[in-house]
């Protein structure tokens, strides 16, 4: 007995070391400036631009703020006080949370240990890794979707008695809609089964109905403030999402024909032919994307996911039914994971990130099926007991290092110690992991203030502009597509130009030159460089990034900065300066 405890708390110890170098390690990535992809783009660069703005404003051209932004919110205080390191905190809080929740339902069933192995498995997980040091929403969202259906199992223990639970439940799931669109797949799932058990368990007709109408009824409130905004600007309350939709809905009794609903839906029905011909897939290799995620997924790869995960969220489902335990949760897992990951397939792009709800339960049934194979052969082995606890304990410790590894990896690219340490400057950290930011830092530093920057080919990172900056859906492929149509004629390129209410223009020229040699003869692109040169000066450029001035603005621009240098400082002008 003695021996037994001895082991147990060496496993309590290893599992607390384990986890608190997942930590720091993510803490201290914490601790830099914030450099990725969507922060940039949406959600430190909408709230910026609402500070900016003085408040909430519609921006028309960038589709993703009309998404729900609980979580924006937050990082909307944060910059208000001038920090941008505050809202990967607040995303690292919510990945840890989601951890607790985990730890806290295996704990109860099975144990610290064990409760702090899903923690753990969880935790550790790649994709939730790198979120966790990132100002993005995911990890929100899951956060209040886990919560939302642990607190809806919670309510079914109680045998549907303890109304607190029913209520939490439905509010986490309108929190969990206010993050992100995501949980949409969540809430029709829970508000589905909510029905189906409290039917089968209670057997009563009415009541049924009536927690299915107010479990929708309460997330909707919550979360329709968001809806409400978007059904005044656009007409849609979940704008973008279905837009055809509601658009023929509108104009129902205009005479369309309602065709428009699913002219933009075709792509769900080919994803096995799209797949094919972007990818080079195969039918079988399409159809097992569900499963490949867990095996083959990779960061900033959109044919391999965009993200990681681990096998062992999936290599341990088959034996979570070994024995009877826990049953109606583990079924209620496992239905809620597959039908996360058969809706998102088909209703999503394929990334790890949009399916990250079904982690948190994929690492509970994982800890379910450890236990049980520990169980299993200590009792088909009594005697050689040791030797299966050791042999799979090898196999979680090879998994977990794959997560190790993973963040190694991560922490190796980013480099954090010097720029925590004074090692390197701001603009050094982020010249270093951003390349547009030095033509930013030059727009910020030497270009005035009424300016007007269309984005080409940036992947719409504007975050680090100070400067009023636009973009197109297409990232720039529908402009350039006008600027070629228009360049057989001076003043009609002008024109263009002119239509497209900007001073200047800055691009990432290598993927400007690859489709223009994608889409346009030889000839088409040297009479479009030839009349770039005669209507656009560039003005600075660095990896690979340009700044580009439109002429007919060139001179009331020098003028607006030579009067503003002058005023300053009586001598300098920065618009002939370099960065």
């Amino acid at each position: 007995m003695i021996e037994k405890d001895r082991n147990s708390r060496t496993v309590t110890f290893l599992l607390y070391m384990t986890i608190f170098g997942f930590m720091i390690t993510e803490i201290l990535l914490n601790f830099t400036p914030p450099i990725s992809r969507d922060a940039l783009i949406h959600h430190l660069a909408i709230p910026k631009l609402w500070l900016e703005h003085g408040g909430f404003y519609e921006i028309p051209w960038a589709d993703f703020s009309y998404y729900p932004m609980n979580i924006d919110f937050l990082y909307f205080i944060s910059l208000y006080f001038n920090n941008d390191i505050v809202p990967k905190f607040i995303h690292f809080a919510f990945g840890l949370g989601t951890g607790l929740l985990v730890y806290c339902y295996i704990k109860n069933r099975l144990g610290k240990n064990w409760g702090l192995l899903g923690f753990l498995i969880f935790f550790s997980t790649p994709a939730v890794a790198r979120l966790s040091t990132t100002a993005y929403v995911d990890l929100g969202m899951v956060f209040f979707a886990t919560a939302s259906l642990l607190a809806f199992v919670r309510w079914r223990d109680g045998s549907y008695k303890d109304t607190k639970w029913f209520v939490l439940s439905a509010v986490c799931m309108g929190l969990a809609l206010g993050a992100k669109y995501n949980a949409l797949i969540a809430w029709l799932f829970l508000n589905l089964m909510m029905v189906f058990y409290y039917s089968r368990d209670t057997k009563k007709g009415l009541p049924t109905l009536g927690y299915g109408v107010a479990f929708f009824a309460i997330a909707l409130l919550v979360v329709s403030p968001w809806f409400i905004k978007n059904c005044i600007q656009t007409g849609n309350p979940i704008y973008p999402l279905f837009d055809s939709f509601f658009k023929a809905f509108y104009h129902a009794g205009d005479g369309s024909d309602g065709l428009s609903v699913t002219t933009k839906s075709n792509w769900i029905a080919n994803i096995f032919q799209r797949r094919e011909v972007v990818f080079g897939e195969s039918f079988l290799e399409t159809l097992f994307i569900p499963i490949r995620m867990f095996f083959q997924g990779k960061d900033d790869s959109v044919q391999y996911f965009d993200g990681v995960l681990n096998p062992i969220l999936i290599v341990m489902l088959p034996f979570v039914f070994l024995n009877k335990k826990f049953n109606r949760d583990k079924v209620f897992f496992l239905l809620f994971s597959v039908f996360f990951l058969f809706m998102a397939y088909f209703l999503t792009v394929i990334r790890i990130r949009y399916i990250l709800p079904v982690v948190p339960f994929l690492a509970i049934l994982s800890v379910i099926g450890i236990k049980n194979i520990v169980e299993w052969a200590g009792n088909k082995f009594g005697s050689v007991r040791q030797i299966g606890l050791i042999s799979i304990s090898a196999i979680v410790i090879m998994f977990i290092s794959f997560n190790l590894l993973y963040l190694k990896n991560y922490f190796n690219t980013i480099q954090p110690v010097r720029y925590i340490l004074n090692q390197e400057t701001k603009d050094e950290f982020l010249s270093r992991n951003i390349g547009s930011y030095p033509a930013m830092k030059y727009i910020n530093k030497n270009l005035p203030n009424d300016v007007r920057i269309f984005l080409m080919f940036l992947g719409r990172r504007g975050y680090y502009l100070n400067r009023p900056y636009y973009y197109e859906r297409s990232f720039g492929m529908k402009t350039i597509r006008g600027m070629v149509k228009a360049s057989a004629d001076k003043q009609h390129f002008q024109t263009y130009l002119k239509s497209l209410d900007c001073t200047h223009i800055l691009m990432r020229t290598n993927l400007v030159n690859k489709y223009l040699h994608d889409n346009f003869s030889e000839k088409i692109i040297i009479r479009f460089l030839d009349i770039v040169k005669e209507c656009l000066a560039p003005i600075y450029e660095s990896n690979g990034y340009a700044v580009m001035e439109l002429k007919n603005d060139r001179q009331k621009i020098i003028d607006t900065v030579a009067s503003e240098s002058n005023h300053q400082t009586g001598t300098k002008n920065p618009a002939s300066s370099e960065d």
